[in-house]
């Protein structure tokens, strides 16, 4: 199994999914334990003096301004966790949860927390074990860290609360901890408030939902390209000289990906020698590259604020090394107060990644509807059916299509435009980001069924073009896809059997694995 290796200085997407979606293991970093031993020396010498400091022997938020006695500070931090394990409604996934916890770990490690080294190894523990808290879907603001997330978390390394096991059952946290060996944490000053306050269950999502809008951005090139072939379209349009004066570097890439899966087509070139000639085609198809390349060229914008937050130690407050401050300990060590807990800069790439979503899902659904309309199809069977009348096609599966796109659209308002103030006005202006990931990942889910359907129907729409050879690329994806058990051309079935294993198809990277034997490694 791959084991991932947390140290003090941030970790990559690559090791977070390891995480999230493959199980990886996790191991501390000689590093690591030197350095949260090390913050651990300092929480401990302003814990012990009379002075307060905020998260070490104050209350918290709006209560702040209370100092709480030693004899008390572990019930605080034990409130603390419980009091913020307030979420509400379905659960949240096991990917997300252990992202979310993956990467509080990896701020906890990086020694500017002033966590104990066991509670590290404790999380740590958890993860390796296959012990899923259970998280729900409302309680986060995206400001002041993911809170009740976070919380849930928090409580079930206390050994309190439900958790799912390895084998998928939920049941009491402590049991399963019990079952693995787990030691619950009793929590010490400034522990709880460091366990909760991050952006990592935004942060996660964002890096699960790149990965996921890589391959879809890829597979949408494929299904743009069958549609063009299908309307016996030009591929002039994607000529690379074309794309080199308007330099966005997504479109070129976008182009490149279709003029691969074209080539060879006996298709395209048709457009001006059917019985109904056209100079150009549809906005839906000619502007494929360019509405592809903005969404790529968000995505990669969206990479670098996930990269550097990745970097980031976020906590409030945190520990820093040396200069003058009154929270000051050993070695010219203190804790301050900061406000880098706040989402925005995670939510405004989670909110425009869920605009560019949905455009790419908008202008699929465009090409699906062409291909469906005898009025526009250059000579195909009105909704691809066998007997027209008697049959009625492809009709529905573009209204499931329709719906699919109208959901993305609404989900494309950004949550990142709103605030709603909270603990008593004290933290009076938040991010949404945890909502703004919660709506994408609803998109990107989206987004793989639209595109599902593009695909069905214009492998569809190609294997009725009779008498024309399509590229070799195209061959081969529409032979994966057969093999994958999605059937072709015929009489009317039960569709959504085939519609559900395309779009497994599509979401699983089949359609990319299908076409670059033929094409080389795609963009």
């Amino acid at each position: 199994m791959h084991t991932v290796v947390v140290g003090t200085s941030g970790t990559t997407a690559e090791d977070v999914i390891a995480v999230a979606r493959g199980n990886a293991r996790i191991e501390l970093s000689e590093q690591a334990l030197a350095a949260l031993t090390a913050a651990r020396e300092i929480v401990e010498a302003l814990a012990a003096k009379p002075e307060p400091v905020y998260g070490v022997s104050t209350g918290f938020g709006a209560l702040a301004t209370r100092h709480i006695s030693h004899d008390l500070r572990t019930q605080l931090q034990r409130n603390l966790v419980r009091s913020h394990a307030a979420g509400m409604g379905p659960r949240v996934e096991r990917e997300v949860v252990r992202a979310l916890m993956f990467l509080r770990l990896k701020t906890v490690a990086s020694g500017r927390t002033g966590v104990r080294p066991e509670v590290a190894q404790t999380m740590a523990d958890v993860l390796n074990a296959g012990i899923t808290p259970v998280v729900h879907e409302y309680g986060s603001l995206g400001c002041s860290g993911d809170l009740a997330p976070l919380s849930h978390c928090a409580l079930t390394l206390m050994g309190e609360g439900d958790a799912e096991g390895p084998d998928g059952v939920v049941r009491p946290a402590g049991e399963l901890l019990a079952e693995h060996g787990i030691k619950p944490v009793v929590l010490h000053e400034k522990e709880g408030l460091a366990l909760l306050n991050g952006t990592d269950g935004m942060l996660g999502m964002l890096i699960m939902a790149i990965a996921d809008l890589q391959r879809l951005y890829t597979s949408a090139d494929i299904t743009a390209a069958l549609t063009l072939e299908a309307l016996l379209g030009t591929d002039r349009v994607l000529a690379p000289e074309l794309h080199t004066i308007r330099p966005h570097p997504g479109q070129a890439v976008a182009a490149a990906n279709m003029s691969a899966v074209l080539k060879g087509s006996g298709l395209v070139g048709h457009f001006q020698q059917d019985e109904a000639p056209r100079v150009q085609d549809a906005y839906s198809v000619r502007c494929a590259p360019q509405v592809a390349g903005a969404g790529r060229d968000t995505l990669a914008h969206a990479r670098l604020v996930a990269e550097r937050e990745l970097a980031a130690a976020v906590d409030n407050p945190v520990v820093l090394l040396g200069g003058a401050s009154q929270a000051e300990g050993p070695g010219g060590g203190r804790v301050e107060s900061n406000g880098n807990f706040h989402g925005a800069p995670i939510a405004y790439v989670l909110d425009f990644l869920a605009v560019a979503a949905a455009d790419l899902g908008s202008i699929a659904e465009r090409r699906t509807d062409r291909l469906l309309d005898k009025s526009r199809s250059h000579g195909l069977p009105p909704f691809l059916a066998d007997d027209p009348g008697v049959d009625s096609g492809l009709m529905i599966a573009q209204y499931t299509q329709a719906a699919l796109v109208s959901e993305l659209k609404r989900l494309a308002v950004p949550a990142s435009a709103d605030s709603i103030p909270s603990s008593a006005m004290q933290e009076d202006h938040v991010s949404m980001g945890w909502s703004a990931a919660r709506k994408l990942r609803t998109a990107v889910a989206g987004l793989s069924r639209i595109l599902a359907v593009e695909l069905y129907a214009a492998a569809r729409a190609v294997e009725l073009r009779e008498g024309l050879t399509p590229a070799p690329a195209s061959r081969a994806a529409i032979a994966a896809l057969r093999a994958a058990g999605v059937e072709g051309p015929g009489p009317d079935r039960f569709l959504s059997p085939d519609l559900q294993a395309a779009e497994a198809f599509v979401r699983e990277g089949r359609l990319i694995e299908a076409v670059e034997p033929v094409t080389g490694p795609l963009g």
